[in-house]
């Protein structure tokens, strides 16, 4: 029975002190930032999903068999959107990283960018269909603005392909 705790003790030493996994980013002393995704990757999989959300919860769809309004209708659906402005603000900084920015107009993108996902949080807290129809807009004006300055085609990003 004694061996029992001796082997949990050991192994709980052996696990906290093996190295965790690498992160993709180069490491650098200066910098305590570890990224693990690449910019395309942070487009793709953080930023596109949660702008998403937003575009697909503002507006209204009209057709032959009548109206349909996008605004959320339940409280979690309020703070989906809520949380997925969150995400698109926060991308802006994620966009800011150090080996990440592309210069002074690169930056007043990722800031516009934290602008338009904070103003869609505010509607989101406000339960303003009106207002995140607006945040929406703004986020589009952003993404075409900087896509048009900065997009590269995939092929450059296969071979960029760096965190």
């Amino acid at each position: 029975m004694a061996r029992f705790p001796v082997c949990i003790i050991a192994l709980s030493l052996q696990l906290g002190c093996a190295a965790g996994p690498e992160p993709l980013g180069p490491r650098s002393e200066a910098s305590p930032f570890r990224p693990v995704t690449n910019v395309q990757q942070t487009m793709l999989w953080i930023l596109d999903p949660a702008s998403d959300v937003i575009w697909e919860s503002a507006g209204t769809i009209v057709t032959a068999a009548g109206e349909t309004d996008l605004a959320p209708t339940t409280e979690e659906g309020w703070e989906n959107v809520r949380n997925q402005a969150a995400t698109v603000a926060e991308s802006g900084n994620l966009l800011m990283l150090p080996g990440r920015t592309s210069g002074p107009a690169w930056n007043a993108y990722a800031q516009a960018l934290i602008a338009a996902g904070r103003l869609a949080m505010a509607a989101a807290e406000a339960r303003d269909a009106d207002a995140l129809f607006d945040a929406g807009g703004q986020l589009y004006v952003v993404c075409r603005g900087c896509h048009a300055q900065f997009l590269i085609s995939a092929e450059e990003a296969r071979e960029e392909d760096r965190p």
